[in-house]
């Protein structure tokens, strides 16, 4: 339909999860943008458009994670068995609090609590699952809509139990190749492979005789690190594990490279992705 045939937008805004199967918010509007002043729980916003003639199909968007994953120190989480008790200290005294909890957008819980009280235990905890927390304060409390009257109080990540890695990083090269030095980049583990809190990367590396073994140990957030000290006209052999607080997962393959003669620079990458099967 032309734009200027257009009578008017109409605005769709459900809370996810919407356990109290409350109607979502409607919004009509003439112009392309409205502003939502929305919790950081998850949306899902339908817009369509309506003429003479009728409505139009909708189009579905769910609004995404915001930037800032966690609110620290807002939230505490301690582990009880299978369950975890999550407690906090209000600012002030809402009506209530909705707690979400649940692995992802297309997973998560909802409960309101009504009782002046700063904890709740939630039950049914998967082990080496990453699980969202999210308390919400708000003053209505009787599964009305909450996109007007929520207010994210804190977010948390947790795992119920940690587990190692199940694979190793991926795309391993090597780089930059001296006679005496070499720059091993990786791609990061992904998050669904940690199974825990990546905690950061061993790379251990031996050279052609295999009488000197030498191992680094980095932080998570590093993905290349600079091999110094090698020996001129010599073969190494690098691997990369990533480890947890349950401890260290399967290092990726062997890789090899071999350090020149002589003072010119030469450079040699080896690429090699990890295929989970």
């Amino acid at each position: 339909t032309q734009s200027e045939n257009i009578l008017e937008y109409r605005v769709n805004v459900e809370r996810i999860p919407n356990s109290c199967r409350d109607s979502p918010d409607r919004i009509f509007l003439k112009d392309r943008k409205v502003l939502l002043n929305l919790s950081m729980a998850y949306y899902r916003v339908n817009i369509s458009s309506y003429n003479k003639a009728g409505e139009s199909p909708q189009a579905i968007y769910i609004v995404p994670d915001f930037s800032a994953a966690d609110l620290p120190g807002q939230i505490h989480v301690k582990h009880q068995g299978t369950n975890a008790v999550v407690t906090w200290t209000p600012e002030y005294n809402p009506k209530c609090f909705v707690v979400d909890w649940g692995t992802g957008k297309d997973d998560m819980r909802m409960k309101i609590i009504t009782m002046a009280t700063g904890n709740f235990t939630l039950d049914n905890f998967q082990p080496y699952k990453l699980y969202k927390i999210m308390v919400h304060a708000s003053d209505v409390c009787q599964c009305e809509s909450f996109t007007r009257h929520e207010k994210t109080f804190g977010v948390t990540h947790f795992y119920s139990v940690e587990g190692v890695p199940r694979t190793g990083p991926a795309n391993v090269t090597i780089l930059n190749i001296t006679k005496h030095s070499a720059v091993v980049e990786w791609t990061k583990i992904a998050a669904e492979d940690c199974l825990g809190f990546l905690q950061g990367y061993r790379i251990s590396y031996t050279d052609s005789s295999r009488r000197k073994s030498l191992a680094v140990t980095l932080n998570s957030s590093t993905t290349s690190y600079h091999l110094t000290g090698l020996k001129e006209k010599n073969i190494y052999r690098v691997q990369i594990s990533g480890f947890t607080n349950a401890g260290e997962g399967p290092p990726t393959l062997s890789q090899s490279f071999s350090t020149p003669k002589y003072g010119t620079v030469e450079a040699l990458c080896i690429c090699v992705t990890q295929h989970q099967s």
